[in-house]
């Protein structure tokens, strides 16, 4: 009986020896924890200030872009592709805008894609765009930094794995960025969202009055920071449909409206179909078409396109970027990035650029 008392005894010392140890472990890691979120400084994102006035400072008003005198400004320019992909091939360098300037541009998209922005971390990213902007500054290049992503952001449903993000991501990017840039001249434009769609039901469903919401609440938060850069509302149908504007516009001013009138989203006669989907909106409201690209089977398709167009971009007073001085992502500006030489596409925004679109000709290549 003395055998089994002494036993239990001892297994009782064990267990509250091991209970004792535990707890001690236990309020060290804890302690560990503790110190590390608790004790830590904090450290907010510095805003980017470089040659933050370098550029006169672009508003709205009414319809039109302004700068300081007054002056109305139309944009013209390319997008490039991801910062991350672009550093990652070796291509990332000043060289390059000094190319686009060249061009005849005045203004560069900055595509970030959700995926690059976690992968790379948002510390480091912030210092490709903090270069990219530098160098931009240098060449009088304005930007557009857009956030890349194709889908029903309200219902986290995306096209493709490199665009998904959530709607906390997404508010948290354009704070990031918000902080980072507010007072920044260059930065002219911030695309909130660059292509909402529920394509077709696949993506889900989006309603106008939801998409509304989500942009009102991250227009709010980036001037929060004091941010002058000019926020761009996408609509529907991959940025193409801008109907509900009639009935039922973003609710804030000095914002401007996106519309990306690829060759494909509508058949000939095209200005017909382009005033009632997104040229109506023009009247009233910036308009900036920052997609459009060569993306039809035969040259002249494309040329046809390219002159209405242009032609009518300048009658509605509409900006716009073409897409994308890239030599992988399509419609490619050119061909490789050891001659740059220029695609069809490219070809043609050079002579659009400058005035210089040849007049129709019978006798071009198919």
């Amino acid at each position: 009986m003395k055998k089994w008392v002494v036993l239990f005894s001892v297994m009782i010392s064990i267990v509250t020896i091991s209970q004792l140890a535990l707890s001690q472990d236990t309020k060290v890691r804890t302690a560990s924890i503790t110190d590390r979120w608790y004790e830590e400084p904090y450290h907010p994102d510095l805003p980017y200030t470089k040659g933050a006035n370098a550029l006169p400072l672009i508003q709205v008003k009414g319809n039109r872009l302004l700068n300081p005198a007054g002056d109305t400004i139309l944009f013209h320019g390319v997008a490039i592709a991801d910062l991350d992909k672009v550093e990652g091939q070796g291509h990332f360098n000043k060289e390059l805008f000094v190319r686009i300037k060249e061009l005849g541009a005045n203004i560069v998209r900055l595509p970030v894609h959700p995926v690059a922005w976690r992968d790379r971390t948002p510390e480091k990213y912030l210092k490709l765009l903090d270069q990219a902007i530098a160098w931009c500054t240098d060449e009088s290049l304005y930007v557009d930094i857009d956030w890349h992503s194709i889908g029903n952001l309200e219902e986290g449903l995306f096209q493709d794995a490199s665009y998904n993000t959530s709607i906390r991501e997404t508010f948290n990017f354009w704070k990031t960025i918000a902080r980072h840039y507010a007072g920044h001249n260059t930065v002219a434009f911030i695309e909130l969202f660059n292509e909402p769609t529920d394509f077709n039901g696949r993506l889900g469903t989006l309603s106008w009055e939801q998409w509304k919401t989500l942009n009102e609440h991250l227009i709010k938060l980036v001037r929060a920071y004091g941010v002058k850069s000019i926020p761009l509302v996408a609509g529907f149908d991959w940025a193409y449909d801008l109907t509900p504007l009639r009935y039922d516009p973003i609710d804030a001013e000095g914002i401007g409206y996106v519309v990306h009138p690829y060759p494909h989203k509508r058949t000939p006669p095209y200005v017909p179909k382009w005033e009632e989907d997104f040229g109506f909106a023009a009247d009233k409201y910036p308009v900036v078409a920052t997609e459009l690209g060569f993306t039809l089977p035969t040259l002249q398709a494309n040329l046809d396109y390219g002159r209405t167009i242009m032609q009518y971009f300048k009658e509605k007073h509409i900006s716009w970027i073409w897409w994308v001085f890239d030599p992988d992502w399509k419609p490619s500006m050119f061909t490789s990035w050891r001659t740059f030489a220029p695609t069809a596409g490219g070809k043609f925004f050079e002579e659009a650029v400058h005035n210089q679109i040849p007049p129709e000709d019978s006798t071009t290549n198919h």
